[in-house]
């Protein structure tokens, strides 16, 4: 008898263990982790500064960076789903919802502000062109069909210059157009910040740059839909870390002068007399440059069909 009630005890409690909730006896999930890919620009400073001041961690979030080396690398890197999200432009989330909404900018990354550019337009120093109007008619390097064209024609639209009298000419890889411009087999051509510095300490002379219209050039962050739709806390989570980060930068810009060189986001010649920027507060693109830009493209036969603002660009995760 004795036997048969040890037994009977032992089986309930199996039983009471079976149907207990599995909430209760579960591990609690972790923080989710977000996979970025990054080109290394200086746009994408504040996500190094808030990984390095362990701010992804103090808001609840993991982040894994996915080095890439070009545009298109890393937009086949989202494609294949390896990444939730990068540092892009308005156009770059245009052609990936041209069929289906596939991304969502939620923030801006980075643009030009007082002072400081974002984009240049350069004349080779053996051009002998010394403003703006020497640039009519003349051979402009960039790399088509993408925000570097749009920036270009804009920029020069607004010193009044006429379709006709805008001219560009492909050299899509940014080392080539560094090249041609020292040279001067290539008059003048189009650079990012800081790699625009560099061609004028090769002898290039800035005559334009985006500080008068600075959301032109804006880079936006962008999130995978799926993504932003599974894990929303983490988008949250990631956008409050990047803004303190940005806080930080802002305040003391020096201070991140070696994460500059650590991370291969300013060229070896211009460390030690770059100076790095300042970063936009939270933000997104208004709808106003969102279909401007869409206007662009469709003219220039980039995208057929209108991308719908709303469904690309996300302002509900800011802090």
């Amino acid at each position: 008898m004795k036997r048969v009630l040890m037994l009977f005890v032992l089986l309930s409690v199996v039983a009471s263990a079976c149907s207990a909730p599995a909430g209760n006896s579960a591990t609690p999930a972790g923080p989710v982790t977000l996979k970025m890919a990054v080109i290394p620009v200086i746009d994408t400073l504040p996500m190094f500064v808030a990984q390095s001041e362990g701010l992804f961690e103090k808001h609840g979030v993991k982040v894994e960076f996915i080095p890439v080396a070009s545009a298109p690398e890393r937009d086949q890197v989202l494609q294949a789903g390896q990444a939730d999200g990068t540092l892009n432009e308005t156009l770059a989330v245009m052609l990936f919802n041209k069929e289906k909404i596939q991304l969502q900018a939620v923030r801006y990354g980075h643009m030009a502000a007082e002072g400081s550019g974002h984009f240049f337009i350069l004349a080779s120093g053996k051009a002998g062109i010394t403003d703006v109007s020497g640039l009519k008619g003349v051979e402009i390097g960039i790399s088509q069909g993408t925000i570097i064209d749009y920036v270009t024609t804009r920029l020069l639209e607004a010193q009044g210059f006429s379709a006709d009298e805008i001219k560009t000419i492909a050299v899509p890889k940014i080392p080539d157009r560094m090249s041609l411009l020292a040279s001067g087999e290539l008059k003048a051509g189009v650079m990012p910040d800081p790699l625009a510095a560099l061609a004028v300490q090769q002898g290039a002379k800035i005559i334009l740059d985006d500080t008068s219209n600075p959301k032109l050039g804006a880079s936006v962050i962008s999130f995978r839909k799926e993504v932003i739709d599974a894990h929303p806390d983490a988008i949250k989570a990631f956008l409050a870390a990047v803004e303190e980060a940005v806080g930080l930068i802002n305040s003391d810009p020096s201070k991140y002068s070696g994460l500059l060189a650590e991370k291969k986001i300013v060229p070896q010649p211009l460390l030690g007399s770059y100076v790095t920027p300042k970063f936009p507060t939270k933000g997104v693109p208004s709808e106003a440059e969102w279909n401007d830009v869409l206007t662009w493209a469709k003219g220039k036969g980039l995208l057929k069909v209108d991308i719908a603002y709303k469904d690309s660009v996300n302002s509900t995760f800011l802090p």
